[in-house]
């Protein structure tokens, strides 16, 4: 199966996912208040944690490595039943420190729930490993699909009936339920009495730097929404929280549409790495080209999109938004870089790199937080960390992964950087003035779409759009 082939599967069942996200959001965006989403953003930061905590890398681990068997498939299943109830039975433990941090017991409730979630989705890792290593991504794109309309419209009604966050609560547990059903039928593994170490040790090195990887980038990835729960409040958090996952809604949608199949698919050229190469610069460009428009846009259209999409309360977060928008390049770029080290079966620079982008972003978050003191001058930070992760990312992969050089990969980007620079400047030029928020989004998004038109066909850089 070819990269292009796979992306097609993936987006029908993506992109009708974002659609039905968007109009789920827009509703419960208007029910619920930031307060409910500040509640449950705090837990989640958490409950990621320990989702971290059992992934142990074992998804990656089992597509790369061609030779196991389903026995060993069994027994690294059975190992994370183990792990799914350890890490469960501490994670409700671990209810009453976080109502204790965050001084409001309003947090115990819904950690004791979010249980059941972290239980299920642990269950899921090896599943998803499965399904990924076999291609199944029609099977993906199905199920994707129908458990999010499921669990997207008992969260609805929840919502409708003064569940306030437990609406949200309850989507997190739904999904994570009906995906391990729908997984466990597709896979069948099995849980045996006396799992052999042996299989284990067959993924140990590549899932261990993967796991190590997991664990790090949690934390980079996290520590705003712990710190400003604490130091700004929930209504704070809430608006910051809207604002960073509209940000992330491109990336993952867009970017997040390809990179789930590389590593399956170029797990087969591992012994090939100009091969990847070649393969991997071409989607590289296709994503800056993407993310050229979808920044200039998001950055120059904030304030329409959040009050269509959200209404007036949001109003607090469209400068965040703004200024989010900044890291959409670099972050659509970076969400395929992951998986490039995996294919390469060098999940140890994958850590490495994360290791370095990680004390940036924790120094980012902590002059936000501390020294800004707003959630605008987080975002600000947070964004600028992002660009650099980008820079790091790319000198890991590109000289010591591929071990190319930067000379040469920065030259394959010449007409991406150049476009970039001139969007920038239509951005901050922008001469329209129009009163209503539609009107005011069709005049942005026309200007916005005739300058990028313009570029593409002058750079022929559209001819990209022919993924391969």
């Amino acid at each position: 199966m070819t990269v292009r082939k796979a992306t097609l599967i993936n987006a029908s069942g993506k992109y009708l996912k974002v659609i039905l996200t968007v109009l789920v959001n827009a509703i419960l965006a208007r029910i619920l208040t930031p307060f409910d989403f500040g509640v449950v953003a705090v837990i989640t930061v958490f409950s990621t944690f320990f989702a971290t905590l059992s992934d142990m890398g074992l998804g990656p681990a089992i597509v790369q490595k061609k030779d196991l068997t389903r026995s060993d498939i069994d027994n690294l299943f059975t190992y994370s039943v183990y792990v799914a109830l350890g890490l469960s039975a501490i994670f409700m433990l671990c209810a009453f420190p976080i109502a204790a941090f965050y001084k409001d017991s309003i947090y115990l409730k819904p950690t004791f729930l979010l249980t059941i979630s972290l239980f299920f989705n642990a269950l899921n890792m090896v599943p998803n490993g499965m399904l990924n290593r076999d291609k199944k991504f029609v099977t993906i794109a199905v199920r994707t699909v129908v458990v999010y309309v499921v669990s997207a419209v008992i969260s609805i009604w929840l919502a409708l009936h003064g569940w306030r966050f437990y609406a949200l609560v309850a989507q997190a547990i739904l999904s994570s339920v009906l995906q391990f059903i729908w997984n466990y039928l597709s896979t069948r593994p099995r849980i045996v009495a006396r799992p052999s170490i042996e299989s284990v040790n067959k993924v140990r090195t590549y899932s261990l730097y993967q796991f190590a990887f997991n664990v790090v980038n949690y934390f980079a990835r996290n520590l705003d929404n712990l710190l400003a729960g604490k130091f700004m409040g929930e209504v704070n958090l809430g608006n910051y929280n809207k604002a960073y996952n509209l940000m992330l809604f491109p990336v993952s949608n867009l970017s997040g549409v390809v990179s789930p199949v590389l590593h399956p698919i170029l797990s087969d050229y591992q012994d090939d790495p100009e091969g990847i190469y070649r393969r991997y610069m071409r989607l590289v460009r296709f994503l800056w080209c993407l993310g050229i428009f979808v920044a200039a846009f998001a950055f120059l259209a904030a304030e329409e999109i959040i009050g269509i999409l959200y209404g007036p309360q949001w109003e607090p977060c469209v400068v965040c938004f703004r200024l989010l928008a900044i890291a959409i390049i670099p972050q659509m770029i970076n969400a395929s870089a992951g998986a490039i080290f995996q294919a390469l079966g060098n999940t140890r620079l994958l850590f490495l790199s994360t290791c370095v982008n990680t004390v940036v972003t924790l120094a980012a978050i902590c002059i936000g937080v501390f020294a800004g003191k707003s959630i605008e001058v987080l975002s600000l930070c947070v964004a600028i960390s992002y660009v650099f992760h980008f820079i790091c990312a790319f000198w890991f992969l590109i000289r010591r992964g591929f071990r190319f050089s930067a000379g040469r990969f920065l030259k394959e980007l010449t007409p991406e950087i150049i476009m970039t620079a001139v969007m920038i400047a239509a951005v901050l030029l922008f001469p329209f003035h129009t009163d209503g928020l539609v009107l005011s989004l069709v005049v942005k998004t026309a200007y916005i779409l005739v300058i990028y038109a313009a570029m593409m066909l002058l750079s022929r850089e559209f001819k990209l759009f022919k993924l391969k």
